[in-house]
């Protein structure tokens, strides 16, 4: 599966907002450094399944957070 532009974009807006280095990502997202250095790279947009479906499930979690973190304020 590949990874599109806006994907990428999101993950690495995400990953900035919540200060989290390359490997912290990695520990939370269960997805290598190495393979997320090579996305974010330009190198690696073709992914498996696992991965594909382990970033957008981190991203549609965070995104949930914060949604709820919101509204609670």
């Amino acid at each position: 599966m590949e990874l599109t532009e806006s994907q990428v974009m999101a993950i690495k807006r995400k990953r900035g907002e919540l200060d989290l280095s390359i490997t912290a990502l990695a520990n939370t997202t269960k997805v290598s450094k190495r393979t997320l250095i090579a996305i974010f790279k330009h190198e690696h947009r073709n992914v498996t399944k696992t991965t594909f479906k382990k970033l957008n499930d981190w991203l549609i979690d965070e995104y949930e957070r914060t949604a709820q973190h919101e509204t609670s304020i």
